[in-house]
């Protein structure tokens, strides 16, 4: 959904693309929004505007599933509201409408983009009532909590807009997304599947209640786009250098002090479609152990490396201390007395900016990478040393890569 934003920065101009893939950037490529997507018609339009303004038309290329549930103006009230139930307990949503969307895909309640063609007017109103009813009740349990009840004031308008976002999305060409994935691979041509987030918000193995709504990991090319999971072949995690985490939820290498304010500012680290400030901490190998696990990634690629190049000291989570005895394997639930084991490197004290090959990094960057690939077990294909798509350098290519 458009709670996730992914920044692209080339040739001096900042991209940040929320439900767009980032392969609309690539040429002639065929883009496609999958059916594990929910979309928001108004938040697609604006974007797909701004990117068309840029100069880069996306009608020709750019194809919609019609299995992509809709996100409808009262899922963010939805949203809001369920919050507001919570009390001290919630969870630091983004407000977008994700949750209820999902919630009502599962519930079969759901309107996908193929409704547009078939009586949607009915379809909407029937859901739209159906929500307003939910956010009612929602409300009364909010004033027993002491929160403030969410208003429907202003829904016309959002409303309005809303709509003009369906016709807007008229002009681009639903379809059946998984025959045209499967013919594409059929015909020996390359398929790649952009996911959104990181594996501890996905729903069913991240750090639940505080996830997402969706299964962010590399499952989610299977159910969200009908890709047979045979047909998987490399599957590239991408990591930063360090940690960092949005909203609620547990965080073991976070860090409070000067280190922390100093990933975050060198860093850049807020949301990209909140603007939320991100938790920043070292990072942590014993979560990174298992997402890999998880997304049986064949391939690593590290971001951000250049934040670290001013730390005397950089510090890697090896294990976890759990009532007095040491865990490496990701547990069931992190609490408060969860301690994190680090083993200390020395930082390379230089700018890794403006190096171009491999050959230019400093030892002790070196000596961090091959730590961090000895500890994980997967090669560091890519190293990213600033914002830049040309700032990103191949390590070494495997000759036998598919």
């Amino acid at each position: 959904g458009p709670n996730a934003g992914h920044t692209i920065i080339f040739e001096g101009k900042k991209f940040v693309l929320r439900s767009i893939p980032s392969g609309i950037f690539q040429g002639g490529k065929v883009n496609i929004i999958g059916n594990g997507v929910v979309l928001d018609p108004l938040l697609f339009m604006n974007e797909a505007k701004e990117l068309a303004q840029s100069g880069h038309d996306l009608t020709q290329r750019l194809y919609i599933s019609k299995k992509a549930n809709l996100i409808l103006p009262t899922h963010r009230l939805l949203d809001k509201a369920n919050e507001a139930a919570k009390g001290k307990a919630k969870i630091g949503t983004t407000g977008k409408g994700i949750g209820p969307t999902y919630t009502d895909k599962i519930s079969r309640n759901g309107l996908r983009v193929g409704d547009i063609l078939d009586n949607f007017q009915q379809k909407y109103a029937a859901a739209k009532q159906r929500h307003l009813e939910t956010i009612a009740s929602l409300n009364l349990l909010a004033v027993t909590k002491g929160s403030e009840a969410v208003s429907t004031e202003g829904l016309d308008e959002l409303e309005a807009q809303w709509m003009e976002g369906i016709e807007f999305l008229k002009q681009f060409q639903f379809i059946d997304s998984e025959h045209v994935i499967n013919n594409s691979l059929k015909a020996g041509k390359s398929v790649l599947c952009e996911g959104a987030q990181g594996t501890l918000l996905d729903v069913d193995f991240g750090s639940y209640p505080f996830v997402t709504s969706s299964n962010t990991v590399c499952a989610g090319a299977c159910t969200g786009l009908g890709v047979a999971p045979r047909r998987i072949g490399r599957v590239y995690g991408i990591m930063k250098a360090y940690c960092t985490r949005v909203g609620g939820g547990p965080f073991p290498t976070e860090l409070f002090d000067e280190d922390g304010e100093k990933l975050c500012a060198i860093g850049h680290e807020f949301g990209a479609v909140t603007g939320r400030r991100r938790r920043c901490g070292w990072i942590d190998l014993v979560a990174l152990r298992y997402a890999i696990m998880i997304n049986g990634v064949t391939d690593l690629i590290m971001m951000k490396s250049d934040v670290l190049d001013t730390f005397d000291t950089i510090k890697a989570c090896v294990a976890y201390e759990i009532n007095g005895q040491e865990v490496e394997d990701f547990p069931y639930s992190i609490t408060e007395g969860v301690k994190p084991i680090y083993s200390e490197l020395p930082g390379w004290k230089c700018s890794l900016s403006q190096m171009t090959s491999e050959d230019e990094f400093p030892e002790e960057f070196n000596n961090y990478i091959s730590f961090l690939e000895q500890e994980l077990q997967v090669p560091i294909r890519i190293v990213s040393v600033g914002p830049d798509r040309e700032q990103t350098i191949e390590r070494y290519t495997d000759e036998n890569e598919d």
